[in-house]
């Protein structure tokens, strides 16, 4: 029984003694000129079967059939990006190897005490511990930076920064509650308080607390706002002779003015803003406050992806770029054609692509 073949090693045929060979397709070939069926970073599985990348042959148990090729689990997974802990069986095969061990952990005394170990082990982080050592140094697979950057796509910039500012809003209050119980005092309140009426200042309190020596008048507005308040009384709408004299030398009339065309108008961050008056970022952010002006994070740079994308939109005659790159691609477009058609670069569009609008 003949047929053409890619390389893709024969297997008897069930139910006779006849010997066939399929035609697969080659994906790829590896450095040391092994060829593979299955793209490198992924899996191919109809849920019962799993595709072995070395020779294309749809499998119950690839990690089972490695043996024949020579090859480890952990040697296919290195070679073909995969994650160590991906599983290489199809759905039923797992079902039915996890039926039959659920009776060993039961009446088995090894396994029991296997189990009973790996869960004492995991409980007290040293199953993390050995995992992080083990990983140090070792190149990142091919299917986890995939994962990687589909989580990074799906997520906005606004829910990232969202994220970011719930982080640090956490992280000072474990600060705030660890200083009050080191200092013996119930908050970090309490103990400003205590230490203001001996008149020490906030800069000495912070370094006797262990803290940075600008840590609380940084944040403690925003741990204790009502303890702020009373020890760093700021009328509203008073500037001191420093900012009047920068903002009227730039030919304004007062603070707000300022604040207004510099961060709403000309949508300048604050650490431009800083630059230009020759202030902190912590007195202009202190400044738009008391002003009442929203601060706006990385307004520069929003303001300038946003304006990117009006012109290009322009410039192709759409309404909605993401919109423009999901039809090319559906067309059937490479992201090379794409770009060369609207002058942007492939990650730019990769990204507009993400986007809810596509």
């Amino acid at each position: 029984m003949t047929a053409e073949t890619t390389g893709a090693a024969p297997w008897p045929d069930q139910g006779s003694r006849a010997v066939r060979r399929v035609v697969r397709p080659v994906v790829g070939v590896l450095a040391d000129g092994t060829p593979y069926y299955a793209p490198i970073g992924e899996i191919v599985s109809d849920g019962a079967t799993v595709t072995c990348h070395l020779c294309g042959r749809p499998l119950k148990s690839v990690a089972a059939h490695l043996r024949a090729h020579g090859w480890t689990k952990a040697a296919y997974c290195e070679a073909f990006g995969l994650e160590r802990s991906q599983s290489l069986e199809g759905q039923e095969t797992r079902k039915r190897r996890a039926a039959s061990f659920a009776p060993r952990l039961i009446f088995d005394p090894a396994i029991r005490a296997g189990s009973a170990a790996g869960r004492q082990r995991a409980a007290a982080g040293e199953l993390s511990r050995d995992a992080a050592r083990a990983s140090t140094g070792r190149p990142l697979p091919e299917q986890r930076r995939r994962k990687a950057s589909r989580a990074a796509a799906a997520a906005s910039r606004e829910v990232a920064a969202q994220a970011n500012q719930d982080r640090a809003a956490r992280h000072r209050a474990e600060v705030a509650a660890r200083v009050a119980s080191d200092q013996g005092y119930p908050t970090l309140g309490a103990y400003v308080l205590a230490r203001v009426a001996s008149g020490t200042s906030l800069a000495a309190i912070s370094r006797e607390a262990g803290l940075h020596k600008d840590w609380l008048h940084r944040h403690l507005a925003e741990v204790d706002p009502a303890v702020a308040a009373a020890v760093r009384p700021r009328p509203a709408g008073r500037d001191g002779p420093r900012w009047l004299q920068a903002v009227t030398a730039l030919g304004f009339a007062d603070v707000p003015s300022y604040l207004r065309d510099r961060h709403l108008v000309r949508h300048q961050t604050v650490s431009a803003i800083g630059a230009e008056i020759g202030m902190s970022n912590h007195a202009v952010a202190a400044a738009l406050t008391r002003h009442g002006l929203d601060r706006t994070a990385h307004a520069g740079k929003r303001r300038a992806a946003r304006e990117r994308v009006v012109k290009v939109a322009a410039v192709l005659g759409v309404d909605s770029v993401p919109r423009y790159v999901a039809e090319r691609r559906a067309a059937g477009w490479t992201w090379q054609a794409i770009a060369a058609e609207c002058d942007q670069p492939p990650s730019w569009l990769r990204r507009q692509a993400a986007l809810p609008g596509a």
